[in-house]
């Protein structure tokens, strides 16, 4: 059974993605851009709302390799 995933907000998100190496990069309409500044140089599209659906978030902590476990800690 997989792990419960938080409710974030996109600002929620970035403050951990931040902890993890990334920063902004450019907004393209309602999304946000972040990459990462250390090798290997990922990107992750973050879509700017007060609450993030679940499979979005999944798909970006896909995007950046992070898991759960990560997300939790970094909280």
């Amino acid at each position: 059974m997989s792990e419960k995933l938080p409710v974030l907000s996109a600002r929620d998100l970035m403050r951990v993605l931040k902890k993890y190496g990334y920063e902004f990069d450019r907004q393209s309409g309602s999304h946000i851009i972040l990459r990462q500044i250390v090798s290997p140089y990922r990107r992750a599209t973050i879509p700017n709302h007060k609450e993030l659906a679940t499979g979005t978030l999944r798909d970006i902590l896909r995007q950046t390799g992070l898991t759960i476990e990560d997300l939790r800690t970094a909280l």
